[in-house]
């Protein structure tokens, strides 16, 4: 085999901070993994190597299979192991921010790409239903404003959603917020039933297990450490390779973290951002329905957002807090729990078991980030923590295009991104700076 030399780098600050960020995921201490697929080794063909075995390289693979390609998946951990298993589970409609697709794209592409997030929502209830995963989905959602300056504005921003693109949400008027949240926390809201939460895990391992029947071969620790471009691309790891036709690159802020610069041309349009989530203690049903009175999804309208929600096994699962240093903040479970009882002071008595969290990729328009390299290196990045359906979607798009059918692939390629100004060393505090605007305009 050629290049057997190849090493994956050391573990880089990066990894280490996930590594102990993974241990207290109530997550994984509520699911049973199957024997874990073998590394790589040796050399292999595809028509297609997808690297990351998270949902947007688990959509991806399924849907070239669908489409009668053969399909090699490299996961340089386990599968789920980055955002798509540690994350809120809050399967959302839209985008983490609209200005990106209204500002470049003309009213009836923006309509298009908007309902691209609707059939989103779609393929992952199909997917649900089809390959029988049980991953405790529930729907509706709950979008709720802190304060009336904010009401107002989440007022405006539905009438639009309902005047541009057909999209109708239920008001919530501050005299009603009560029937639904059972917190002084918010003035008013909007309800959304086509949106909902899921274990986001053990959807993740219901779909990698629906990538296997239908034929592809998931490899897990096998690390990309190169991809040797040009007309068949080789995909190399430590002790393996694939060559293909074509490469989907789906590993997020973890794609040039073991190999020295595998997809320099696009990591620095991105940059990771940790999020944190608590679990409680186990309650009583009724207790946990006083809550959130239809168990929706929940997330205020702030920058710096608090987002919850209701487990299956009657929990409050609350996420929130962000580190753009990447630094794990201190004291990570009283800082949780501290933010979880401004909402909830009446959940002082419960323990907090579960603190776990993980990094997103964010672009700096908050819009997602697909497209092309050299016509058949494919990448999909930037879903800014808003990913959950969107992922799904992103895969099934790009296994569009490399069978021939690019439009709605190419109508979100559109979208123009720029690198985070100052490289990797600068990146970080400008982006700092800009957050702390952000959170004194929370205060007001």
């Amino acid at each position: 085999m050629e290049n057997v030399a190849l090493q994956a780098k050391k573990p880089t600050a990066l990894l280490r901070r996930e590594q102990e960020l993974t241990q207290g995921s109530y997550y994984e201490a509520s699911v049973r993994r199957p024997v874990p697929d073998a590394p790589l080794v040796g050399r292999t063909t595809a028509d297609v190597c997808v690297i990351g075995a998270g949902l947007a390289g688990l959509s991806a693979a399924l849907e070239l299979r669908a489409r009668g390609l053969s399909v090699v998946v490299l996961e340089a951990q386990t599968v789920g192991w980055g955002a798509s298993g540690r994350n809120g589970g809050q399967a959302l409609v839209g985008y983490a921010s609209d200005d990106a697709v209204e500002q470049q794209l003309p009213p009836e592409q923006a309509r298009q790409a908007w309902q691209v997030t609707v059939d989103a929502l779609a393929l992952l209830r199909r997917r649900i239903a089809a390959h029988d995963i049980d991953c405790d989905f529930v729907d509706g959602y709950l979008s709720m404003a802190v304060n009336a300056r904010k009401g107002e504005a989440l007022r405006a921003y539905t009438e639009q959603l309902e005047r541009d693109y057909g999209y109708v949400m239920q008001p919530i008027a501050p005299d009603d917020v009560g029937a639904w949240i059972d917190s002084e926390r918010f003035h008013s809201g909007v309800y959304d039933p086509q949106s909902g939460h899921l274990h986001p895990l053990k959807y993740c391992l219901g779909l990698a297990r629906a990538v296997r029947a239908a034929g592809a071969r998931i490899y897990e620790h096998a690390p990309v450490v190169q991809v040797q471009r040009g007309a068949r691309p080789v995909v190399r790891t430590a002790s393996g390779e694939v060559a293909c036709d074509f490469v989907v690159m789906a590993g997020n802020v973890y794609l040039n973290e073991y190999g020295k610069a595998v997809a320099p041309d696009v990591g620095a349009r991105i940059m990771p951002v940790g999020t944190y989530i608590i679990a409680t203690a186990q309650m009583e049903a009724e207790r946990a329905n006083a809550l959130i009175r239809q168990r929706a999804a929940v997330c205020d309208t702030n920058f710096v957002l608090d987002y919850f929600r209701l487990t299956a096994d009657n929990r409050l699962l609350f996420g929130g807090g962000v580190s753009y240093t990447g630094a794990t903040p201190a004291n990570l479970r009283e800082s949780m729990r501290r933010r979880m009882l401004a909402v909830f002071p009446q959940l002082a008595d419960l323990k907090v078991p579960h603190a776990w969290g993980g990094f997103v990729d964010i672009t700096m328009n908050r819009g997602p980030d697909f497209g092309r390299v050299d016509g058949n290196l494919y990448y999909l990045q930037g879903f800014s923590g808003h990913g959950l359906a969107l992922t799904g979607m992103a895969g099934l798009l790009a296994a569009e295009a490399i069978a021939g059918q690019a439009g709605r692939f190419d109508l979100l390629s559109q979208l123009r991104h720029r690198d985070f100004p100052g490289g990797p060393a600068m990146r970080t505090p400008a982006l700092v700076l800009g957050t702390l605007y952000h959170r004194l305009r929370d205060l007001l």
